[in-house]
């Protein structure tokens, strides 16, 4: 992680995705800061979920208001500043 302020970053997933795992445990390696929602329980949160994507597949990561479908690691590390 750079030293500039770490965008808000927002994960929305469920228990049983797998790339939606890979993504937290990619996130807890570089030591980036994370909310995770766990849209399965909370229909809200679904609901907004699919509002900022367009998307009912997880994972949806909300990085400083710069949407990724799926766990796509090269446009998640260019939206953090995190060099491949």
């Amino acid at each position: 992680m750079t030293d500039r302020k770490q965008p808000r970053v927002i994960l929305f997933s469920t228990p049983t995705c797998a790339f939606c795992y890979q993504a937290k445990q990619d996130f807890r390696q570089k030591g980036i800061r994370f909310t995770d929602v766990d849209v399965s329980r909370d229909p809200a949160a679904a609901r907004d979920m699919v509002r900022r994507s367009g998307q009912q597949g997880v994972p949806v990561i909300d990085i400083g208001g710069k949407i990724v479908v799926g766990f796509n690691r090269p446009k998640i590390n260019h939206l953090l500043g995190i060099k491949s």
